[in-house]
């Protein structure tokens, strides 16, 4: 399974729901999980996201998947970026 970085930033909308649903959070991530994503860890954060979030899925395309999936909802916008384990990125350069 490869590793992604997924920034998310809240609408008004989500910021709306967020608020009166909290649970809601989690909700998404068993929606994700049932796509094939796997959420390894999840995190609230100051700046320019809202969210940051680390999922292994099994290819480009699951998690592309998932990404057009919850940003069409309208509720986030989604950045995804593929992260490569720092032994495996050293050992390809060598």
């Amino acid at each position: 399974m490869a590793t992604y970085i997924m920034l998310s930033t809240l609408t008004d909308e989500g910021a709306k729901t967020i608020k009166e649903r909290p649970g809601r959070i989690k909700e998404v991530n068993q929606e994700i999980e049932a796509l094939g994503v796997k959420v390894k860890a999840q995190y609230a954060v100051l700046g320019l996201y809202d969210f940051v979030n680390i999922v292994e899925a099994p290819d480009n395309e699951t998690v592309a998947r998932v990404s057009i999936e919850l940003g069409s909802r309208g509720s986030i916008k989604i950045q995804t970026l593929a992260a490569i384990p720092i032994d495996e990125f050293i050992a390809k350069l060598e």
